[in-house]
């Protein structure tokens, strides 16, 4: 089970609506209007909370020496989605999030105004299993200069078989057999984690909504993946960049099943070579949450 993208506000309950579009391959190639996102201290002590931050990683939650998580990236990623989802004739309850990676350029600043832009470089088709739209989206401070990049792999499980290449093969990132990790982290989320993380823009009701959710076909409100893939965040950075943002270079991972607020989200890491881990977070049931994932440290 992948984790649905998520929409802010009216365009999130105008996308969940069935649509009689169909997918717009003209979308291929497209560059879309840039996005502006304005944050600042707030917004970014709020994020913290929304992925289990607390007084222990003080830096991070309070405003005196305030430092940005790198998984940050993801938040400006949200409001640029929305527009390419409607321009793209995406079906949005046969949407799936598949994968997500940024590419961090530098430290994010602790407070402005940000341009995202969004840009579809290929759709593949998978037949019955639908089609992959993969999406480039590069965010940049108002004097241009690139500050990250979020590279999203989204299926459409309505719009397979139109006729499209198939597409290469993914890259498989496994965890080493009977190798021990490098890093081993527990962290316990809140029953009220969902609800938390949703006031960082995410505001799908399959992550609040107990009849919603039922609809979906879960028994109650799952954990937004971005969620887990910032608990995952945390959790690298504490143990790999010794709470050094700027050492955080990329972080990518599939999402593979949901996790719920309340679930132990375990994340470890294999060294692959010099500044290369395998990721992976299982929730206290040893389920993969978060599969295939590649972090590059500096």
């Amino acid at each position: 089970m992948w984790e649905k993208p998520s929409l802010e506000g009216k365009a999130n309950q105008n996308l969940l609506r069935t649509t009689d579009m169909s997918l717009n391959l003209n979308i291929i190639g497209k560059e879309m209007d840039p996005i502006s996102f304005r944050y600042n201290k707030d917004t970014l002590i709020l994020y913290a909370l929304g992925i289990g931050a607390g007084v222990g990683e003080l830096d991070f939650v309070y405003e005196k020496n305030l430092m940005v998580f790198p998984t940050f990236a993801v938040i400006p990623f949200l409001p640029a989605f929305a527009p390419f989802a409607l321009e793209a004739g995406l079906n949005m309850p046969a949407v799936l999030h598949g994968e997500q990676k940024i590419i961090l350029h530098g430290p994010i600043p602790t407070s402005g105004t940000v341009l995202t832009t969004a840009r579809c470089p290929s759709i593949y088709d998978k037949g019955d299993k639908g089609a992959i739209i993969n999406l480039e989206i590069n965010t940049r401070n108002e004097k241009g200069e690139l500050l990250f990049e979020n590279q999203a792999v989204i299926v459409d499980r309505s719009e397979g078989n139109f006729g499209g290449d198939r597409g290469p093969k993914s890259d498989v990132f496994d965890p080493p057999q009977d190798i021990s990790p490098d890093f081993h982290v527990e962290d316990t989320t809140s029953p009220n984690q969902a609800a938390l993380y949703r006031l960082s823009g995410d505001k799908n009701p399959l992550h609040i909504d107990p009849e919603f959710a039922q609809k979906a076909g879960f028994d109650r409100p799952i954990l937004h993946g971005l969620c887990s893939y910032g608990f995952a965040g945390r959790a690298l950075l504490n143990s790999l960049c010794k709470r050094d943002p700027s050492r955080l270079k990329s972080f990518a991972v599939r999402f593979v099943n949901a996790a719920f607020p309340g679930d132990t989200l375990i994340t470890e890491g294999w060294r692959l070579k010099e500044g290369m881990y395998i990721i992976q977070t299982k929730n206290q049931d040893g389920e993969v949450i978060l599969g295939n994932g590649l972090a590059e440290i500096a």
